[in-house]
């Protein structure tokens, strides 16, 4: 079978073109073609009067070393990639050292998936509720202001993922095309096919719901065990005479102490307690960059008309998204983050007295703002001390925002006209902020750092010259967004262990090596692998499928 990539053609193509297309790239009657699957569709909007589709399609080709022969100079042109899933090891009949997986987000949720389908029947340790429970939780916050510190968007069944757009792309690296492997499990578990060849897949929170707890009964019917509302409290750590440091168990908040010598750590970017824990023990953490900054809202009609022009609501187009950013003159870069066309900011706070936001979508995509992260990027020098301090510094500005926003878990909202002209804002205007329990107006000033504020106004007129009404004084802009990724880093070496702790397996975003469901589901597939190496004694291999 042979792949074709760049084929492109106008959106409004009739069904027959494709095939015509790929019989005239390779130079063959259409009778020639034996079959033909669509790999990956995507679009070219850079033209706003001539968008057109971009193909990659696997083709079936009668007579298919001649056509690669004589298309030989073709970049574009190649056999298919092998995407079938390898499983690198086997639990031998009767193995009984259980590993445990803390989490029950995307990372999570593939690691225990990985080494349940390898027989090494996991436990999953889970902080927060059940997908639904957790849900009646989040919208406790959301419609009454009532948090639950255990059960929030950040804290249960599916993780932070699962109130979110439900994007499913990712710019990682991905030779052993793991990213396809997560993608066939979702479809598996009720995601739309659409997702394996779209060339921007999201999902949206309510098909999320029903996915995670069908991932959940295939885990349990693999012999893997999940205990919800359980907590790790602290981590049992042994020092061999060598002077090697090997994890020998958890101590749970319940009292209990679980014995274990395998623990994938996929506790997500906002187990703040964890981290501590971790750093008590003597595991190696250290600060890493993150960003903060806000959410902008627009009319997502306005964002639709900027990005497509006459063909705004195309139905293969969907609602509109953006990518920006901006290097700014005091060596700051301000960049969009998590967009989501169509959706609401939502209120993401797991801390009393604090301030979060976050931004979602349904399926759909057909709410009437469009909202993304307008953030700022940050590092260690910005908050020197010990490996933790950049999580201080997240709460120093989310505990702000809580007393900007009233001290009610409303937020501090300001009209992007107002915060250009460096004054607060009294009133809102024509766009209605989704964000939920309700917005204060404010100025961000008292609830972001100065240099921050600083690159914002650099950036938004620069935005505004590539979407036309960016920078609308009418936009909103909502406080604060400081969870765009894990604030440390819990370093790891080749085989997936903590540098200094044999038998701990950091994962994912919380760990500092994922950024979005699809890389932390990846990254969750990486060390369940390495984890089941380290449970059988397997060198790294990559057998033919059974």
């Amino acid at each position: 079978m042979l792949r074709l990539t760049e084929l492109r053609l106008p959106l409004d193509h009739p069904p027959e073109a494709l095939a015509d297309a790929v019989a005239r790239r390779l130079g063959v009657a259409e009778t020639a073609l034996r079959g033909l699957t669509v790999a990956r569709r995507g679009y070219d909007a850079r033209r706003k009067s001539a968008i057109v589709l971009v193909y990659t399609v696997d083709v079936e080709v009668t007579g298919e070393a001649a056509v690669l022969q004589r298309c030989a100079g073709d970049p574009h042109l190649g056999p298919t990639p092998d995407t079938r899933y390898r499983f690198v090891a086997r639990a031998p009949e009767g193995f009984a050292r259980r590993p445990v997986v803390i989490g029950a987000g995307p990372c999570g949720l593939m690691a225990a998936l990985t080494l349940a389908q390898m027989g090494f029947r996991p436990i999953i340790l889970e902080r927060g509720t059940i997908v639904r429970d957790r849900t009646k939780d989040t919208w406790g916050l959301w419609r009454r202001g009532e948090l639950n510190p255990e059960s929030n968007v950040q804290f249960g069944e599916g993780g932070a993922g699962t109130f979110s757009d439900g994007k499913l792309y990712s710019g990682i690296k991905d030779p052993q095309h793991l990213g396809r492997r997560v993608l066939e499990e979702f479809v598996r578990a009720g995601a739309p096919e659409e997702i394996l060849y779209l060339s921007k897949p999201h999902i949206g929170t309510f098909r999320l719901v029903s996915m995670v707890e069908h991932i959940r009964a295939t885990i349990e019917g693999l012999g893997g065990e999940y205990r919800f509302r359980t907590r790790v409290a602290d981590f049992d750590i042994e020092t061999q005479p060598d002077g090697t440091r090997r994890l020998r168990g958890l101590h749970l908040a319940n009292g209990e102490h679980l014995r274990t010598d395998c623990v994938v750590l996929a506790i997500g970017h906002s187990s703040r307690d964890t981290f501590a824990a971790l750093h008590a023990r003597g595991v190696f953490l250290e600060a890493k960059p993150f960003s903060i900054g806000v959410r902008i809202e627009h009319p997502q009609s306005l964002i639709d008309r900027a990005r497509f022009g006459s063909f705004a609501k195309h139905p293969l187009l969907g609602a509109a998204d953006y990518k920006l950013v901006h290097h700014c003159g005091n060596g700051r870069s301000v960049y969009s983050f998590c967009m989501c066309p169509g959706g609401r900011v939502v209120a993401a706070t797991s801390e009393p007295g604090r301030v979060v936001t976050n931004g979602m979508s349904q399926y759909s995509r057909a709410e009437f703002n469009a909202n993304a992260g307008l953030v700022v990027g940050i590092t260690p020098a910005d908050y020197p001390g010990h490996p933790l301090a950049g999580v201080d510094y997240q709460r120093l500005w989310e505990s702000r925002a809580f007393a900007a926003g009233g001290g009610s878990y409303a937020a501090p909202a300001q009209r992007v006209g107002d915060f250009l002209a460096a004054r607060a804002s009294t009133a809102l205007g024509e766009v209605t902020p989704s964000y939920k329990p309700g917005t204060t107006p404010a100025d961000l000033a008292a609830c972001l750092p100065d240099f921050a504020i600083a690159a914002m106004r650099e950036a938004l007129p620069r935005f505004d010259r590539q979407i036309a009404g960016f920078a609308m004084a009418d936009a909103v802009m909502t406080g604060v967004e400081t969870r765009t990724s894990s604030p440390v880093r819990i370093r790891r070496d080749a085989d997936c262990q903590s540098i200094n702790t044999r038998g701990l397996f950091p994962a994912g975003e919380g760990a500092g090596y994922a950024g979005g469901i699809l890389s932390a589901g990846v990254d969750g597939i990486r060390v369940a692998e390495a984890a089941a190496m380290a449970l059988t004694g397997e060198l790294p291999h990559r057998p033919e499928p059974a």
